[in-house]
């Protein structure tokens, strides 16, 4: 199978979580059922299945050749046999969506080779949308993103979870950096995309589903993404999660992973 077109699958991408958006905000105000995932995995509503569905057979439809990895889909080994793959958060921050807040939206993706080439967040009830091209640049509303220009972490914010910035976790040293969080994890990384924060750091492991579109906003505005030690992350594994992030411009990525002993 041929390198796919990521200016054409971003094209696909964002009619997709558009028609997302239209389906999802259906069923705002509506009082959706909602269920409790096994093993405290979280809730999911009616909203979520209705939207994954949807996703699922648009998408597979326009590429019949691409796998298929959902938050809201059973997982299996055939996408395993794929080099080309989905990635999809149907309602990212479901919890969110629940209390009829504004701080659920679409995370969708494509990986090849183990890579994610096209991506967008959209934020309905924000008016944002996030999208992003392998080679081609990040946007916000069409707006092109870049990354803070901090090279220290000093006086700068940090994307991450107050308990994680302790001596435990930076044994070279702990970030003077004011720690905070947004949620959900992809909105989490399109703001650092925007620029409005320093970095992200968690040392926790982090669905696929969570990670991939909001991770080639940070690669393509100039932010290098790895794992939590360094390592480079990479898609479509047997197990389809990631052991934590650290994100930021070049200069302070390797100021902070120094700092990670």
């Amino acid at each position: 199978m041929p390198a796919p077109d990521p200016r054409a699958d971003l094209a696909l991408l964002l009619d997709a979580a558009r028609a997302a958006a239209d389906l999802a905000l259906s069923y705002v105000g509506q009082s959706p059922q909602v269920w409790d995932k096994p093993g405290e995995a979280g809730p999911v509503t009616e909203a979520d299945l209705a939207v994954d569905a949807m996703l699922r057979d648009r998408l597979t439809a326009a590429r019949p050749d691409y796998g298929w990895l959902s938050e809201e889909t059973p997982d299996t080994d055939a996408r395993l046999a794929r080099k080309t793959i989905f990635i999809v958060d149907p309602i990212d921050g479901t919890r969110g969506f629940i209390a009829d807040g504004r701080d659920w939206g679409h995370a969708l993706a494509i990986a090849h080779a183990g890579q994610i080439t096209a991506a967008v967040v959209l934020m309905p009830q924000m008016d944002k949308c996030y999208a992003a091209a392998r080679g081609l640049g990040a946007t916000l509303n069409d707006a092109p993103l870049s990354a803070s220009p901090r090279t220290a972490p000093e006086g700068g914010t940090i994307l991450a979870r107050r308990t994680l910035m302790d001596a435990a976790h930076w044994p070279g040293g702990i970030p003077a950096m004011e720690a905070t969080l947004r949620s959900p994890m992809a909105y989490r990384l399109a703001s650092l995309a925007e620029g409005r924060f320093d970095a992200a750091f968690t040392p926790l492991p982090i669905w696929d589903w969570d990670l991939a579109a909001g991770l080639l906003l940070l690669e393509e505005s100039g932010h290098i993404a790895t794992d939590h030690t360094g390592a480079a992350l990479a898609f479509n594994r047997p197990h389809p999660r990631a052991p934590g992030i650290l994100a930021a411009n070049p200069a302070l990525h390797a100021g902070l992973l120094a700092r990670r002993g």
